[in-house]
Order: C-alpha cells, then structure tokens, then sequence
C-alpha cells in the first residue's frame, strides 16, 4: 500500500514521463488501459512535437529524476541480457550530474566521524570539491606528514533519499510485473533487487577501502597497473582516505600520445590486466569505465574508484574460459553442453536445440575479422540466448560482461587494431592447463595439505568407532552361526581395508609434507601421491560399503 509521500513521488514520475513524451509508455499497461481517451485530451496529442528517439527520452526522464535514478540506469545498462541494445547504450551515457553540497557540511561530516577537528588530522583541506557523484564528493587535503590525500565523503542524508526511492521502485516494478506485457520476461522486481544490492554496497565505504587494499595487493609493484593506498587509520563508513593520484584520463587520447605513450602497448595492457585480474588473482575491478582509469607518462595505469568488484567461482572461471575458446573453435556443441554441465540451464535442456540457437546468434559475428569479434558482445548474445532456454543470469556474470565491454571499447578507443583474441587466448589456455592438468591436482592438493594432515590420524580412530559400533549391533541381532561367521567375516575385510586406506592417505600426505626424497623422482611425486589418495579413498569407500 503506497503512502501519501510515495503516491506524490509516483505522481511526478508520471509527470516527467509525459513531458519527455513517454505516455504511451502509461497508457500501455493494463492497469491504465480504460484510460487511455486521456491521451486524445492531452494537448501535444494534437500538436506535433520534435522529439528525440525513444532511448534518448528514457535517459532525459531518469536524468530528470534525480541521483538515485541516474545511478539505477547506469546499472540497467548493464543488463543486456534484458534491454534492446539501442536502449542499453543509451543508458550507458548516463552521467553524475550532481551539483555538490557546502564544504562545510562535508568539513562537519568528516569531523564527526573522526570525533576530532579536521586540524588535527589535515595540514589542508579544500572546502571545493575535486568531484562530486550522486553519492558521495571528494576533496583533495595533506596529511600532517605531507602526503597528498583526498578525502570522500558520502552525501548528507543519502540513506534516506536512497531508501524512500527504493521503495518507490519497488512499488513501480511490482506493478510493472502484474500489468506490463513485457514484466515477467524483463524481471523488473529482480533488478530491482539486485540494484539495491549494489547501490548500499557503494554507501560502505570501508568496504570500498578494503576492495581498493586487496587491488593493490595484487598488483604491488607492476608496471601496467598501479592502485592507490588506502589510510586506514582515517577511513570510516562514510568518510576515506586515500593516496592522491596524478595522471591523464585515459580518454584523452590527443594529451597521451603528446607524452609519447604508446596507444598499442596501451591497448594490450588494459586487456592483460582484465584477464589476469579475472583468471590470476579472481578479484576484478569491475567497474572500470574511463573516468576511473587514468596514465602515467610512463604508460602504467592508474585506476580510483573500488566500490563495484567482482569475483569468481572456479565453476564461473572454467564456465568463461571453456565458453570463450569453444566459441573461437566454433564448437557451438560444446558451448551447449558446458551451460547443461554446469547448471546455468535445466538439466532437462536438449542439447541440441540450444545448439541451434547458439550457431544462429554466433555464425553472423565470424563474418568479421577475427580483429574485430567482441568478447563482451558474444557474451550479451550467450546470455540473451539461454535466458530463452530459462538460465538464470548470475550477477557475477552481469559484472563480467559490463567490465569486459568497457575494456573492450577503451581499448578500441586507444588502439582499433587491437585484436583482443590473440591478447586474451594465453591467458584463458594457461589457466585451464593449471585448472584440469597434473599440476592442477598437485596444486589442490597442496592447497588442502594442512586440513588433511589434520584429520589423517584421525582416520584409524574414527574407522575403529563405526566397525565397533557395526560390530555391537550384530551381536545384539538373533543371528544363526553362519550369518554371524559372514559378518565377522565381512567385518574383518571392512577393518582390513579401513586400516589400509589409512595408512596409504597417511603415506600419502607424509610425502606431501617431507617432499618425495632420494628414493622417488619428483617427476613421478604427483602421481604417487593421486594414486595413494584415490587408492586409500577407495577401501574406505569400499570398507564403508561392506559395513
């Protein structure tokens, strides 16, 4: 049940989408539709007005309802597994257009979480702006020892703007769903919901801090990307600091290749430092769209702004690398049966249906030069495809997407010819030679090292409880002779092979832990060491079964 507040608010939407020329986007729903003569009485059903495309329109009326909507369009944007795509690269020109609030309010703010004046803390701080977004603004200041900062602070008030808003988006999506003929195939609750998600992830800024430490972690000392450090000491929910930054924005092209940079060399690395991120540490950047991204003279990136990451499972990992190599081999069977074996689509799925679909989006991109084939673009048609065939689009999967169409045209942008495929192929190869190979096993293997040598002796103890307990209720049973000599018999096998799957996983991990020694080559370690693993787990099993 709407509110007085919210019935207002869902007045003024109304409002602005009549004046940007949306009413038939009113009149269009079922809950509308024994009003639609209201349209006849309107005075530009009679007068005709220059309006821009569709799209265009739907980007003046989010722009013209504030912040909040600015912010969910630019997260729809994303969704191309949703929206027509003349509709998505609207939304994506979405813009911050917010003016910024007093320095004194944000001088009021920062004090209040440091429970301190600012002057004690700051040797100076700039009441203006350095930028200003619809959640926060930053400030640049200096630290008492120096250091150049800037300082971010969230808006005044903003939790409260974001929740009446999402209420009211709520309400919208919810009667979208039950009277918009495209409601439940666009899900509009759900995008909601995921909008949600990320907008009070954005509102944390430690959580931002600690995104921005792991980043920097993971590429400390590199010479093609370099993040910011984060000043713990002075980093609250609402208000961070951080390193100041010096660089050109990326989309400068002109001032880069002034500084002699290479725009190539440019190109590669943004798609390298994609990849590795994704495939090397599973922790990527994701949102990194060129006013985040700035250079150095030298060519090294520089990237700001960590309150969007994404991450993998190994599943997701294997899932992207499978998927993208079937696809360059045109194994369209292939790419079918990863989305059955893992998941993404019901298992009840027939393989060869979803093969035909998937060649008929996937042949027209192959008449262009290899150069030329997106990645990102092959993924929005991979997933347009399946959700036909009901798979349930993972949001990890929506950032991935998002993040590697940015990189893509930021690359294109920096370089045309670059051919993303040849950039990319190693790094996905690679990984799936560590994932499935012999070295793969051993890594897993010693990943779970220090858990099994744990529970390794263990082992006897807990084989000895189950066959005692075995043993105990055979003794109570009203068994013959010969039912109990064959139990005794089977009991004693079971103990046997308990005692022996023991001591192979306990060898095996001795080996582990001590190395293989003079008297086994390392070469053949990994296979020793698997084969008393499978070898032990089998007469558990095997023990277990005839218990």
């Amino acid at each position: 049940m709407m509110g007085p507040r919210q019935a207002l608010r869902l007045f003024r939407i109304n409002w602005v989408l009549l004046r940007h020329g949306l009413d038939e986007v009113i009149l269009a729903t079922h809950l509308f539709r024994p009003l639609r003569w209201i349209k006849y009485l309107l005075p530009w059903h009679w007068v005709k007005r220059d309006l821009p495309p569709y799209p265009a329109r739907v980007r003046l009326v989010l722009e013209d309802l504030g912040p909040i909507f600015v912010k969910f369009g630019q997260i729809l944007s994303t969704r191309r597994d949703l929206l027509p795509d003349d509709l998505a690269v609207e939304l994506a020109k979405l813009q911050d257009r917010v003016p910024p609030f007093g320095g004194e309010a944000a001088r009021a703010l920062i004090e209040k979480a440091w429970g301190r004046p600012i002057e004690e803390v700051l040797d100076q701080f700039d009441p203006v702006p350095l930028a200003s977004a619809s959640i926060a603004q930053v400030h640049t200041a200096r630290l008492k020892d120096g250091t150049e900062v800037v300082v971010k602070v969230l808006r005044p008030g903003i939790e409260r703007t974001i929740r009446q808003d999402l209420s009211l988006m709520y309400a919208v999506a919810h009667l979208a769903q039950r009277y918009w003929k495209d409601g439940r195939r666009l899900r509009p609750v759900e995008v909601v919901r995921e909008y949600e998600k990320t907008i009070y992830d954005e509102l944390d800024l430690q959580r931002e801090a600690a995104n921005a430490s792991q980043l920097r972690r993971n590429w400390l000392g590199s010479e093609m990307l370099y993040i910011p450090e984060v000043y713990w000491d002075w980093t609250r929910p609402n208000v961070m600091v951080m390193e100041r930054i010096y660089g050109t924005p990326v989309g400068e092209v002109d001032k880069l290749k002034a500084q002699g940079v290479s725009m190539k060399q440019l190109g590669e690395r943004g798609v390298e430092i994609f990849f590795t991120q994704v495939f090397r540490d599973n922790f990527f950047h994701a949102d990194m769209h060129p006013g985040n991204i700035f250079v150095e003279p030298s060519g090294r990136y520089i990237s700001i702004d960590f309150g969007i990451v994404g991450t993998l499972t190994t599943e997701d990992q294997r899932y992207l690398a499978e998927n993208l190599l079937a696809f360059f081999e045109r194994d369209y069977r292939r790419v079918a049966e990863l989305h059955v074996e893992s998941g993404w689509v019901p298992p009840g799925t027939r393989v060869d249906e979803f093969e035909a679909a998937i060649r008929t989006v996937s042949e027209p991109i192959f008449e262009k030069p290899l150069a030329e084939i997106s990645f990102g673009h092959f993924l929005v048609r991979l997933f347009q495809t399946a959700r036909r065939f009901d798979m349930e689009i993972q949001p990890q999967l929506v950032l991935l997407e998002k993040t590697l169409l940015n990189i893509e045209g930021l690359g294109r942008q920096l370089y045309p010819e670059l051919d993303l495929w040849t950039t990319a192929k190693p790094y996905m190869e690679r990984w799936m030679k560590d994932q499935v190979g012999l070295k793969g096993l051993f890594d897993r293997t010693k990943r779970n090292l220090y858990s099994v040598a744990d529970q390794a002796p263990e082992l006897p103890l807990i084989a000895y409880r189950m066959l005692m307990a075995y043993d105990k209720q055979v003794r109570s049973a009203k068994f013959d002779q010969a039912q109990v000599r064959e139990h005794q018999a089977t009991a004693s096998g079971a103990m046997l092979k308990s005692i022996g799957g023991a001591t192979l996983l306990i060898c095996a991990t001795l080996v582990l832990l001590l190395g293989p020694g003079h008297w086994l080559p390392e070469q053949a370690a990994a296979g020793v060491i698997a084969a008393a693993y499978l070898a032990g787990a089998w007469l558990f099993v095997s023990a277990a079964r005839a218990a």
